[in-house]
């Protein structure tokens, strides 16, 4: 597995663009690549995709976490370049997706072999479960319906690995204990505490950010 984030509010390489919203490509084996959010404006989602030599053309999937415009603003401009990629909504979405593979999300789903969506928890969102050769990895767009629901659906497909993506207001350090990778990104309002509790596995998100596993 392959995650680069594309769309952050921090940078982590010098001349992409950074803004409030997250955008994250995920390439994973026998599975076409993943396009999960699409950040707050699509000017600088494209940008930032030209920048780090990412074809929208070449996007097979699109999955969207859920219906906030810092995660849904630069749809519209992937979907005028792509015309092919299946799109993956939570039910609380609605886009003029016209002629286009939509799959409207609800329950778990499995998305390919190794790559599953949690489903949209409480109604609100949905993140996505990638099985690796060491784990579950789960990357979250906000995590509203909380770190602990999507790390428990997470678990009954395995022992989970790490987690990418934003943890929005989420405090209960211990959920966070065994894990190997934590990447806190966007939303994530105790970055400092996390980074001080697991030193070893924390990784500072940003775009440009890339992390193989």
């Amino acid at each position: 597995m392959k995650i680069t984030i594309i769309y952050d509010n921090d940078p982590v390489e010098a001349g992409l663009k950074t803004g409030w919203g997250f955008s994250a490509l995920i390439k994973v084996r026998k599975t076409p690549l993943i396009l999960f959010d699409t950040g707050n404006d699509g000017a600088s989602l494209l940008y930032n995709m030209e920048r780090l030599g990412i074809d929208p053309v070449q996007i097979g999937i699109i999955v969207i976490s859920h219906t906030h415009g810092d995660h849904t603003g630069g749809l519209l401009d992937i979907l005028e370049l792509n015309s092919y990629a299946m799109v993956y909504l939570p039910s609380i979405i609605s886009y003029d997706t016209a002629g286009r593979d939509v799959i409207t999300v609800r329950q778990p789903t499995q998305i390919s072999e190794d790559v599953i969506s949690t489903g949209e928890l409480k109604g609100i969102e949905q993140a996505l479960l990638i099985k690796t050769d060491k784990g579950i990895v789960v990357v979250t767009g906000c995590s509203h319906p909380g770190v602990a629901e999507i790390l428990d659906v997470a678990l009954r497909y395995g022992k989970v690995y790490g987690i990418i993506g934003g943890l929005h207001g989420f405090r209960d350090f211990d959920r966070l204990d065994g894990l190997s990778l934590i990447c806190p990104c966007h939303c994530t309002q105790y970055k400092p505490e996390i980074r001080i509790l697991f030193p070893q596995q924390y990784v500072a998100c940003g775009t440009g950010l890339t992390l193989e596993i």
